[in-house]
């Protein structure tokens, strides 16, 4: 009994004194009280501390401290174990780092999942902007989840730290919080009833190769002559890297892994979320191999293994064009689902809740709720929860119609439409290679088309225009992904209104 009585005390004369501290004991700024700590992983606590003195890591949870030494440059990584914690489980924890007579402390510290949310400007488009925000943002009252907002910073080289700060999620709090990140946060803390922290380390406008590292692209010969030597060989190169924002800098290779992922890469988490795309919807092959890299990377210097990456794909949008026989992003889309092809990925639809002609659609809330529920399913094993929507099968063609079969483990719901309505923005091809619109009917799990300006169909096409906002879903209400069965080189390939 005294020894479980006598260390609790110990801790709490470490934080009474915490407010005496210098600045020669520092902790990494991430590390913050209110934070939430990945549950059942190791957890690194890191910083600088005077060359060569001992540095000793005290948690609520452990019956001894963990201690090591600072190294010649006055660094320290210490390792401590932290518990599975049980369903309900709120505890508010401390953990005290002390070296050479000086202290740091955290309180109200929570262990739960930790995840990174990551992109530009559709991740990080807030809640007060939000088609609910009214509802939602008066809502969001939850001491149990935790929130990140990093702050934005350009570098050359890899940075230790960021700015911003762990808070509470409350309505104050969450108001210019990323939406589809607290959606996300939300769904996950109600379904496993846990503490949920989120980071949100991303901005807007920005484009994929930012987030990777340079030596990832110049590994690579395709994206180095792609994203990496342009810029080298480019005057902005050599320019001085401020903080400040810029449309043109946020498209620069590796300035913002540097800066905002790389000094996460200590912390313990549970996996990544992405929304990102529309900067780099001009590429194609490229960019399916960037985003692989992109993950691959990122799992590489995190340490954790396998970690999980789910994505989302980008909405309708009719980019100041008002044809909607229009097709590049629609090749742009296939091209993010085929990043799902490397192991432990998955993507996220959002073709029934875009707004054409508007490029940030305000419903957030089914894009962060789709990603829980991907998370819930593929992550934590609760294999009852839905994530997936209508995915193709196969076609059988039969004089002028064409019948198309849906993965059955998609459709276990049935099919549905969420207006009412007949299936929309299906489109048929004889052999000449120019898709008209055609007229679908659900029938039992698969839809028949057909069109009488095709009298032998070859090949179909489903929402594979610019900016078809869908009504095609499963009963469980997640939308058909977009498909074409077709193999036709896109510049050969047109569409009839």
């Amino acid at each position: 009994m005294k020894k479980i009585t006598i260390i609790p005390l110990l801790l709490l004369a470490v934080l009474v004194a915490w407010g005496q501290t210098s600045s020669r004991l520092r902790i990494n700024s991430i590390l913050q009280s209110n934070m939430v700590i990945q549950q059942n992983k190791p957890f690194k606590v890191w910083g600088w501390a005077p060359a060569g003195e001992r540095v000793a890591v005290q948690a609520d949870w452990l019956p001894v401290p963990v201690q090591g030494m600072a190294d010649p440059e006055g660094r320290f990584c210490l390792i401590m174990q932290v518990p599975a914690v049980k369903d309900g489980d709120f505890t508010k924890h401390t953990l005290a780092v002390t070296s050479a007579g000086e202290s740091v402390g955290l309180t109200n510290v929570l262990i739960g999942e930790v995840w990174i949310c990551s992109g530009q400007s559709n991740m990080q488009f807030s809640m007060k902007e939000t088609i609910d925000s009214a509802i939602e943002v008066p809502a969001a009252d939850y001491p149990g989840i935790r929130l990140f907002n990093g702050g934005l910073n350009f570098s050359n080289e890899p940075v230790d730290s960021i700015r911003g700060s762990w808070q509470a999620c409350t309505p104050a709090t969450v108001r210019n919080f990323p939406a589809v990140a607290y959606h996300f946060g939300r769904e996950l803390h109600k379904a496993l009833d846990l503490p949920v922290g989120i980071i949100f380390t991303g901005i807007g406008a920005s484009a994929a190769q930012a987030y990777v590292p340079k030596e990832v692209l110049a590994a690579d010969p395709k994206l180095d002559s792609v994203y990496l030597q342009p810029y080298l060989r480019s005057p902005k190169a050599q320019e001085k890297i401020g903080p400040g924002f810029s449309f043109e800098k946020v498209t620069r290779p590796f300035l913002l892994y540097n800066a905002l992922i790389h000094p996460f890469t200590p912390l313990s988490v549970r996996g990544f979320t992405w929304y990102q795309g529309e900067a780099n919807r001009a590429e194609r092959e490229s960019y399916t191999r960037l985003t692989q890299a992109l993950i691959k990377s990122w799992r590489k210097n995190f340490g954790q293994g396998n970690l999980p990456f789910y994505y989302v794909q980008i909405a309708p949008y009719w980019y100041e064009q008002a044809d909607s026989t229009l097709a590049d992003c629609a090749f742009f889309r296939e091209a993010q689902e085929k990043i799902s092809t490397l192991g432990n990925t998955e993507m996220v639809l959002t073709m029934d809740v875009g707004e054409a002609k508007n490029l940030h659609p305000k419903n957030k809330k089914p894009i962060g709720v789709r990603l829980a529920r991907t998370a819930l399913n593929r992550e934590y094993g609760l294999l009852d929860i839905s994530y997936k929507g209508p995915q193709y099968d196969f076609t059988a063609f039969d004089k002028n119609k064409a019948t198309i079969h849906f993965r059955p483990e998609t459709i276990k719901s049935g099919l549905s439409t969420n207006d009412g309505r007949a299936p929309a923005f299906f489109t048929i091809a004889g052999n000449d290679q120019v898709f008209y619109p055609a007229t679908a009917i659900i029938q039992e799990n698969t839809i028949v088309i057909s069109s009488g300006k095709v009298k032998k169909p070859v090949a179909v096409r489903y929402a594979f225009t610019n900016f078809p906002v869908t009504n095609l879903q499963n009963k469980d209400g997640f939308p058909a992904v977009p498909f074409r069965t077709d193999n036709w080189n896109e510049a050969n390939s047109g569409n009839k209104k």
